[in-house]
């Protein structure tokens, strides 16, 4: 007789694999043959993962309708087995699901607008921290400066695309009254995910200060982030950023030399 283990594999695999395990000889038929019951609570499973799928991508939900989105949470449960007890991890290759799913190759713009509804959830879900003091950022030598190494928020989440993924995300929140009008070809959007409070925000980046973020981000001294930010834009007001997310909560801690070798 299967073990413990054995049977508890058995099951998941038959369930959100669709595997033939040969699970189903392990049920004992009742009223309902065993392979039925196995099948209703396939059905339950997927149905009840598609809703928290749906749930942390409502922005795409809408752009594709209920039917299309459910064949395509079908097809990524399938090929992206939950393996975690928390249904908030559920979603967490839809992107990259999304861009290579033959039936969204007419939408190019999805897999980018889930990227942006994924960061969101992450963003709602982060640790808190306490915002940076200005006070001991002023305290430090002006010649130090180039050797200061800044720390983004947790929540913080950087997201990039071709497309006007922020435009198409503001158009389609239940609450949005203005000019629901999009242009596709308006170019590329940068903007930055985060919850500094309690509700979370979306802030729009100039090519410039998405760079600087980015570095910052991979543990670049602020020296090094500037020069990747001015080759992008040139006339970045480099002081007017600074004060922009530590204002905003986007920058919560920093320290001066070294903190991550290898990077400059």
């Amino acid at each position: 007789m299967p073990g413990l283990r054995d049977l508890q594999q058995g099951f998941a695999a038959a369930v959100l694999e669709d595997a033939d395990t040969g699970f189903g000889a392990q049920l004992h038929d009742g009223r309902i043959p065993g392979q039925r019951r196995l099948q209703v609570y396939r059905n339950n499973v997927f149905a009840s993962l598609t809703g928290a799928l749906s749930a942390v991508y409502p922005v795409v939900t809408r752009l594709v309708g209920a039917g299309f989105f459910g064949y395509a949470a079908d097809s990524y449960l399938r090929q992206y087995p939950a393996h975690s007890g928390n249904l908030h991890d559920v979603g967490h290759a839809f992107a990259d699901f999304l861009q290579t799913f033959p039936a969204a190759a007419t939408l190019p713009y999805l897999k980018d607008v889930a990227r942006l509804e994924w960061a969101w959830h992450q963003a709602f879900h982060g640790a808190e921290h306490a915002p940076l003091d200005p006070l001991t950022l002023a305290a430090v030598a002006t010649e130090r400066h180039p050797d200061l190494r800044f720390f983004l928020h947790p929540t913080a989440r950087l997201v990039a695309s071709d497309y006007p993924i922020l435009r198409i995300w503001q158009v389609n929140q239940g609450d949005y009254a203005g000019d629901e009008q999009l242009d596709l070809t308006a170019g590329n959007e940068q903007g930055l995910v985060l919850r500094p409070q309690m509700t979370v925000e979306i802030l729009p980046l100039s090519r410039g200060e998405y760079s600087l973020l980015q570095s910052l981000a991979t543990g670049a001294s602020l020296g090094t982030a500037c020069d990747v930010a001015f080759s992008q834009e040139p006339a970045l007001d480099l002081g007017d950023i600074l004060q922009k997310h530590i204002r905003h909560s986007s920058l919560v801690a920093f320290q001066v030399g070294r903190c991550n070798p290898g990077n400059d």
